[in-house]
């Protein structure tokens, strides 16, 4: 359900690759969380980065969407650049794990589309 990536970089230098992969694969990024801001915001201190970046092909989410609007719960893609005691990690859930549990096989192809060119850009910002 999980796909994982470790990468020698810093968080900061995994995000920027990242934006630049995206761009290059025609998705776009709508936003992006930095938990441990947000966190310090309310008062608690997070030690950890963690970063989370919402992606999106339009041209995609509107395939999905025509067939089935409650697949909207689980849109934007999602990939989490963040730290542990290994270093940086890259981690989203798979969209051809996700769109199962809908049920609408018809969806499966995109879904599937989906989540290769994630990998390919996660893969290119690790490297």
């Amino acid at each position: 359900m999980l796909y994982v990536l470790e990468s020698t970089k810093s968080v900061e230098q995994v995000g920027k690759a990242l934006e630049e992969a995206v761009a290059r694969h025609k998705f776009g990024v709508l936003q992006v969380h930095d938990l441990r801001a947000s966190m310090a915001k309310k008062g608690v201190e997070f030690a950890r980065e963690c970063r989370i970046y919402e992606i999106c092909n339009p041209h995609q989410a509107k395939r999905v969407l025509e067939q089935d609007m409650e697949v909207s719960t689980v849109l934007p893609c999602r990939i989490s650049v963040y730290t542990d005691q290994e270093g940086t990690k890259l981690a989203t859930v798979r969209p051809a794990a996700m769109i199962g549990m809908f049920g609408k096989p018809a969806l499966q192809p995109v879904a599937e589309e989906v989540e290769r060119t994630v990998i390919a850009i996660m893969r290119e910002a690790a490297a």
